[in-house]
């Protein structure tokens, strides 16, 4: 599902950007070592934010209109986009490293051929398993 919050950049007495969500507070906040990092670093903690709200079914509140947040001249609000269902559908695909034992024959004779073991195996998996 996609999502749209406003941040709130402050930066700091030690020139860190502090990222809080003005919606979602005091819950959801994080900080970046310039705008850039800031940036990176509010998608993160957002998405994480409303993944873990929809794992347990948390209501969400609605984003509130820009206007209506309060924040100071040296303050920056700036919107966030999170996909979840792009950041699910990541996680589901992410390579996981498996330790398995074949013939040694086997292994010398795909070394030979060049072969990619992990795109074999998982070819083969996905044969077996019909998905």
């Amino acid at each position: 599902m996609k999502y749209l919050y406003f941040a709130r950049f402050t930066l700091n007495e030690n020139g860190q950007v502090e990222v809080t969500f003005p919606d979602l507070e005091p819950n959801a906040a994080t900080f970046g070592e310039d705008i850039a990092d800031a940036l990176h670093m509010a998608a993160d903690a957002l998405q994480g934010y409303l993944l873990t709200a929809e794992d347990f079914n948390t209501p969400l509140p609605e984003p509130s209109d820009p206007l209506a947040i309060p924040h100071s001249e040296e303050q920056l609000l700036v919107p966030i986009e999170v996909d979840t269902k792009i950041a699910r559908e990541r996680e589901q695909n992410r390579s996981v490293k498996k330790t398995l034992s074949i013939p040694k024959y086997l292994n010398d004779l795909g070394i030979a051929a060049n072969l990619n073991f992990s795109a074999t195996l998982t070819e083969a998996l996905k044969d077996k398993l019909q998905s």
